[in-house]
């Protein structure tokens, strides 16, 4: 049997569950989740490999309003560029939502030429089911869609479908990856991510976006891998904030980010974490591109 391959592109408006859907599409958490919007900042690239099929699914940053800051620029940038070069396009959307931001993004999955399949999630937390066929109606009614798929990708309802459909469009082709890869990152960049993830979780609503989180060193040559992670703010008050009383917080982070690390690498972990201030990281495109933004790809 001959063997098919392509990329799919995965995208929509924040929060409407793309790293999900991901996810539990590989059965591996790869993608950092929160219920904060904008948890996703760099194209993440999961490979799902079945038989003779392989698809390469691009997580995407959620597109969002304009926004002064180069990290935002750099946002939006990477979740467009993620629409070339592709052989599908999914694009979630959240229940019976569909808003201006919606809409900004069906504006710009429109001008692809490949097929396009619209992904309402979080449908189990709709409470009158009936509501949904009505508003797939009017959305279809003035937007074009090869297909539309109703799902939960937090409880993995109504996922084969899709899967069944995005395989059956793969063009023809060898494998781009080994059949065991499961994204084209390293284990440094998933480390990096896992301990944003905790700062995403445990924090407020103002830190976690004028955070990044540097892997300074990574040994993982014995038994124990051992991993320095420096954490960058902008302000003072955010890196008082960020540590905690006595160091409470940043302790409790550490810990949490530990245990997702032993179980990402199935070894034990020494997880050392540093706070430092720099001021204005995230409107700096220098800064930014030595953080590992602005990917050429």
């Amino acid at each position: 049997m001959t063997q098919k391959f392509g990329f799919v592109a995965i995208v929509g408006r924040p929060n409407v569950g793309k790293s999900t859907l991901l996810n539990h599409i590989l059965g591996f958490k790869l993608s950092i989740t929160s219920r904060k919007p904008q948890t996703t900042r760099h194209r993440v690239l999961g490979i799902w490999t079945e038989e003779q099929v392989q698809i390469a699914f691009v997580d995407t940053p959620g597109m969002h309003t304009d926004q002064p800051k180069a990290m935002n620029r750099m946002m939006n940038q990477t979740a467009e560029q993620a629409l070339s070069g592709v052989d599908a396009v999914v694009m979630l959307t959240d229940g019976r939502i569909w808003n201006e931001l919606d809409e900004r993004v069906y504006q710009k999955v429109k001008r692809s030429t490949c097929p396009t399949y619209w992904v309402i999630n979080k449908v189990d937390k709709l409470e009158q089911k009936g509501q949904l066929f009505p508003h797939v109606q009017s959305i279809v009614a003035d937007h074009t869609f090869d297909e539309v798929f109703p799902v939960s990708a937090l409880k993995n309802l109504n996922l084969e479908p899709l899967l069944s459909t995005l395989r059956s469009q793969m063009p023809e082709g060898p494998f781009l990856y080994d059949e065991d890869q499961i994204t084209d990152r390293s284990e440094r960049f998933l480390a990096a991510e896992i301990v944003r993830e905790q700062i995403m979780r445990q924090l407020g609503d103002e830190v976690p976006y004028e955070t990044t989180v540097e892997i300074e060193s990574f040994d993982h040559s014995g038994e124990r891998v051992g991993i320095h992670a420096l954490i960058s703010v902008e302000r003072d008050g955010q890196k008082a904030i960020l540590v905690g009383e006595g160091g409470s917080r940043l302790k409790q982070i550490g810990i949490e980010a530990r245990k997702r690390l032993e179980d990402l690498l199935d070894a034990h972990v020494a997880l050392k974490l540093w706070v430092k201030v720099r001021a204005s990281w995230s409107n700096d495109e220098r800064a930014l591109k030595s953080l590992g933004y602005f990917e050429s790809d």
